[in-house]
């Protein structure tokens, strides 16, 4: 087994991908079991766990320029090995990959050499605002932040009533509306939550995933630099991130599913005389799983083709790592029975979390209302 320490103590970006991978869920073994009741229940937040990832690699293979390779299945299966304690943890993990994934697939070389390598290594820790963009662009809601052009920047004021992985010293990347006199267009931005007009407010407790530092994030006259600015217009780039965006979700369902197999197989024995009556079985649910990482893996490799056949299988394979998530989830909670049933168990907590990731953006209807639109 690989020595954490020892390889929180080299260059991150130079780590092969498995070393990486198995240094991560060396150190989720050892520190997440202890930790998830209390993220569960709490709200409880490891700032120090993903600060640590970050030393480990866990945020840095994905990113182009920065990584020797441009490798999301490291991120991914990174995020996957925390996922397989707590798909809280997972979830900011993809937070804080998708802040990188947005600076370094854009042209801002200030954002790429000053805020950028620090969120890579996790000494910078941040979330992605664009849930309401992603619904925006295809036709759901309208844009919630607004911008107007001014000398050396835009000043921006709105509201967003979720965003994660914040806090007083973290950063996000967001996307406002200009209107230029009648003519709309969006501009991208990564903006710090320490900008002057910049507030969080704690207005919900979730079901699950409440120790994600989520945030109604509100904008009042913030001032955003040229210098912040990650694309202007957005509508090439947000091509250009996307598939990435989306495919890097796929660590969390991988992580949740495997822990729930494990669930059903720690059944076998006091259960498995009845268990053997409930039509789902583990063995279709890990082949499932086997199938969705090798198509994951196929189109991570691609992350910013273009063709329009890519993108649809881009959507299906996200859609189906939702889905099975879910059903994954509802069979463990059938296998373990009532003692999958009491507060602090398993198997319930990874039932409320399984339903993350079909809502999340892109949730489960808007995946499928974008697979509607592209056959019509």
């Amino acid at each position: 087994m690989l020595d954490v320490q020892s390889v929180m103590s080299t260059d991150a970006a130079a780590l092969p991908g498995a070393d990486v991978v198995e240094a991560v869920r060396a150190l989720s073994a050892r520190e997440l079991p202890s930790l998830v009741n209390r993220i569960d229940t709490e709200g409880y937040y490891p700032e120090d766990l993903m600060r640590s990832y970050g030393r480990l690699g866990a945020y840095t293979h994905h990113l182009p320029g920065l990584s020797p390779s441009l490798d999301l299945m490291t991120s991914i299966n990174a995020m996957a090995a925390a996922g397989e304690h707590c798909l809280s943890t997972a979830f900011c993990m993809w937070c804080q990959d998708a802040l990188a994934w947005y600076i370094y697939a854009s042209d801002n070389d200030s954002l790429r050499t000053g805020i950028g390598p620090q969120i890579a290594s996790g000494a910078v820790l941040g979330g992605t605002a664009l849930s309401n963009p992603m619904k925006s662009l295809f036709g759901i809601e309208p844009m919630r932040l607004k911008g107007r052009r001014v000398a050396g920047g835009y000043v921006v004021k709105g509201l967003l009533p979720y965003v994660s992985n914040l806090g007083a010293d973290h950063y996000f990347g967001g996307i406002f509306e200009v209107d230029d006199g009648g003519t709309k267009h969006n501009v991208m931005a990564v903006i710090p939550c320490a900008a002057e007009g910049v507030s969080l407010a704690d207005n919900a407790k979730f079901t699950a995933l409440d120790g994600t530092r989520t945030f109604a994030l509100q904008l009042r006259d913030v001032v955003v630099p040229d210098a912040w600015i990650v694309a202007d217009p957005v509508d090439d780039y947000i091509k250009r991130i996307r598939a990435g965006f989306i495919l890097l979700q796929a660590g969390m369902a991988f992580g949740l599913i495997r822990d729930c197999l494990r669930l059903i197989e720690q059944c076998k024995g006091p259960l498995g005389h009845v268990n053997k009556y409930l039509d789902v079985q583990p063995e279709p649910i890990a082949e499932q799983l086997a199938t969705m990482e090798a198509e994951v893996a196929r189109l991570a490799a691609t992350p910013f083709e273009a063709d329009r056949d890519y993108w649809r299988q881009v959507i299906e394979a996200r859609l189906a790592a939702g889905d099975a998530s879910v059903a994954a989830a509802h069979a463990a909670m059938l296998h373990c029975g009532a003692r999958g049933y009491v507060a602090g168990a398993t198997a319930q907590r990874r039932l409320r979390e399984a339903y993350f990731v079909a809502i999340v953006t892109p949730a489960t209807k808007q995946l499928r209302k974008m697979l509607a639109d592209m056959a019509n």
